[in-house]
């Protein structure tokens, strides 16, 4: 984590941290450059008052903040609520671990302070001791006996050999492939740790891009979910779980999961830089609705993208900082009127706005609670495989507003990779260029620690360029387990109403009533297929845009959702609107044991079936 205040204007005199002894100090000077064109841009401009404020933590606060953030803040209140209890019932054994060491420092510090009565552990997880052993709870959603066992391989079930996510960008690279696993979770496929002293051997990394291995990550029966496809219900609940198997995680491999505390003393609520993301999109979403990126960010993107990819040096060579400026203040007075004049950007100076943007903004782009974290992840974690699963879950704890304008900024910088023959601008020199703008934030000055932190942040932002397309994915082991803990929840509020006594009352009647043999005048007739319960292996899909808007579906162990999808587009084909002809059509997965899913075209439909029966299947354009 680095700091704009204080900032050097050349490279720090220091001894490099192991991270850095592998990179060689030429490599570092495009890193140093962006550091003192970003202090020269900072004196430029306005001062402004400092917006984050960091308060040390009292002892226990950092535990109870964080059972807050995980949903379990029934667990201080003392409060007996079904979602809390619903969550608990979905852990593995590594993350019941982690839940109950928070829990445990938080008792023992209230019991300190003689503050007030809590709940014992062994209250809350059933166990008769105060180390308890944990029974490892299935995270598979395909049914089976259990759980895969830590130290066994993954069983996939077969599918077609293109069908994968293959995360590579130099294709003509000889680096190593590995295969990932979504199927278990991470912290429970941790058996032996590294030791003590092949940390150091681990840590250093080389600047070539073909020292990093390739990742193909093979789909499972159920096909790959990205973070759009869920709904932002269950995306909540991804989060909660995915800082419980991020906290167990960091557990199994000995080292401690940093975060920041920050108070909030400023912000502004108008304009466009220095503006809180969701302010922005709040007032961006009154001129064009559901969009998720903020104007701005998505109008220079596209600037660059259009006419900046084959600029060489784009992002290394800084515009004119004056004129940068003048843009600037121009922006800020005419953006939301139309009136600006695009084409007297340069491309450069786009570039410039654009790092400006993300510089600028309140807080990190990464948030600042878990910035500790992604440096700790490639400080303190040896493989490059393990840097990838703690980067996956830290992405899946951002904010939504944060994630895609992430999303939408990461898929640009690999666009400007990919055009390297034009723009000469490598992964490892876009990296170097990128990190300081994304890891520099508006608070207390950076101490020297930090700043030895320069070869790591940029090695953060090349497993983020690298690696993205995985990065998007929700791992199925969190999918599985917000199926649980949805089940869970069903289920508590099943047993609530048998024992609401007016719910009783009124099923009595209601059921009355149908007992009665006179039919009231002019009474509906339903179809044969709504009168009758749907046999086994068979879906109604419903498509409320089509001609015809609804199909039974016979599916067999080789159906998948694009052969539906097929099936309706044939069928038809003559009457479909050019609107709706123009939009991509998916199948989603709706109620049940899940909000709502937009299913992969390669998902097998018997399995998701069998997995979530209560579901509804609607045919609809994907959300953009």
């Amino acid at each position: 984590m680095l700091s704009n205040e204080s900032m050097p204007t050349s490279p720090p005199a220091f001894t490099r941290s192991n991270s850095q002894a592998s990179v060689d100090s030429t490599s570092m000077e495009d890193f140093w450059c962006e550091v003192e064109s970003i202090k020269e841009s900072s004196e430029d401009g306005p001062e402004e008052a400092t917006l984050l404020e960091f308060k040390p933590a009292d002892e226990g606060e950092l535990e109870a903040e964080w059972l807050q953030d995980v949903g379990l803040s029934t667990l201080i209140s003392g409060a007996e609520e079904e979602d809390g209890q619903a969550l608990l019932s979905t852990l593995t054994r590594t993350q019941a671990a982690a839940v109950q060491k928070r829990y445990n420092t938080y008792t023992q510090t209230l019991r300190k302070k003689n503050k007030h009565t809590v709940r014992d552990v062994r209250d809350i997880f059933g166990t008769s001791d105060s180390s308890p052993t944990f029974e490892t709870v299935p995270v598979s959603p395909v049914p089976s006996n259990g759980i895969q066992l830590p130290g066994q391989k993954p069983v996939w079930k077969s599918v077609s050999s293109n069908s994968c996510l293959d995360c590579g960008l130099d294709k003509g690279s000889s680096s190593i492939t590995e295969e990932l696993s979504y199927e278990v979770s991470f912290s429970e496929s941790i058996t032996v740790l590294p030791k003590t002293r092949e940390w150091t051997k681990s840590q250093r990394f080389k600047k070539e891009d073909s020292a990093l291995p390739k990742f193909i990550v093979r789909k499972s029966r159920f096909g790959l979910t990205e973070v759009g496809d869920l709904s932002p219900e269950d995306m909540k609940k991804i989060r909660y779980l995915s800082l419980i198997e991020l906290t167990a995680f960091y557990d199994a491999l000995g080292v401690e999961l940093k975060r920041n505390r920050a108070e909030r003393v400023r912000r502004r609520e108008n304009g466009l830089f220095g503006v809180p993301l969701t302010v922005l999109l709040e007032n961006d979403q009154k001129k064009v609705p559901g969009i998720k990126v903020p104007l701005i960010s998505k109008k220079l993107l596209l600037k660059l993208e259009e006419t900046g990819l084959e600029t060489e040096g784009i992002l290394r060579v800084p515009g004119s900082a004056s004129r940068v400026k003048n843009l600037h203040q121009e922006l800020e007075a005419k953006f939301y009127e139309d009136t600006f004049d695009w084409n007297q950007v340069r491309n450069n100076d786009a570039a410039g706005l654009l790092k400006m943007f993300i510089r600028e903004l309140p807080s990190p782009l990464f948030t600042v609670e878990y910035l500790p974290a992604f440096i700790t992840l490639v400080e303190k974690i040896p493989k490059i495989k393990l840097q990838l699963q703690a980067l996956h879950l830290l992405i899946m704890l951002l904010p939504e507003a944060n994630r895609d304008t992430a999303k939408a900024f990461l898929q640009f910088l690999k666009k400007v990779v990919a055009n390297e023959g034009k723009n000469k601008m490598n992964l490892w020199n876009v990296s170097m260029i990128v990190a300081p703008n994304l890891f520099i934030y508006k608070g207390k000055r950076a101490n020297q620690q930090e700043m030895q932190a320069a070869a790591t942040t940029a090695h953060i932002v090349r497993l983020l360029i690298r690696y993205q397309d995985i990065l998007w994915t929700v791992p199925s082991f969190l999918i599985s387990q917000v199926r649980k803990m949805n089940e869970a929840a069903i289920n508590n509020s099943k047993r609530q109403l048998m024992f609401d006594k007016g719910v009783r009352k009124l099923l009595r009647r209601k059921t009355m009533e149908r007992e009665r043999p006179e039919r009231p005048e002019g009474a509906v007739t339903f179809p044969p297929y709504l009168q009758s319960d749907i046999p086994e292996g068979v879906i109604r899909v419903y498509a409320p845009l089509h001609s015809k808007v609804s199909m039974a579906i016979q599916l067999n162990s080789q159906t998948k959702a694009k052969d539906i999808l097929a099936r309706f587009h044939c069928e038809n084909s003559r009457g479909l609107s050019q609107n709706v002809r123009s939009q991509i059509q998916s199948l989603h997965e709706v109620g049940g044991n899940i909000g709502q899913h937009c299913l992969d075209p390669d998902a097998y439909m018997l399995d998701v079936y069998r997995a979530n029966p209560q579901a509804e299947w609607v045919i609809k354009p994907k959300a953009s």
